[in-house]
């Protein structure tokens, strides 16, 4: 069986390594579908579903903003997340965004 692009998204997110980050169009681009970061974004917003649990507050827009932020259940919990692993956040926006980006198409 097949798996959908939600399973694929899903599956590559798991493989970003603590305290990194990767894009919504850095997935769409690795899976094959460039110019489907919008459907990534679809994607991640059910991610609270899929089983087991990926690490969504590793996925950031493409200057490192964090726009998925208020899918998870406290606003600022994707901030702390990330704060966790080292990342350093100021005004929802990752600081050294490229020091942090793992890009799916290098680093797989």
């Amino acid at each position: 069986m097949e798996q959908s692009f939600y399973d694929q998204v899903f599956e590559l997110v798991r493989l970003i390594p603590k305290g990194r980050v990767t894009s919504y169009g850095a997935i769409a681009k690795s899976l094959g579908a460039g110019g489907s970061a919008r459907m990534v974004g679809y994607a991640m917003s059910n991610a609270s579903l899929a089983y087991p649990a990926i690490p969504a507050h590793r996925v950031v827009n493409s200057t490192g903003l964090l726009t998925g932020k208020f899918h998870f259940a406290e606003p600022n919990l994707m901030q702390e997340l990330l704060e966790q692993e080292g990342v350093v956040v100021k005004n929802d926006k990752i600081q050294n965004f490229k020091q942090h980006f793992w890009d799916p198409l290098v680093e797989l």
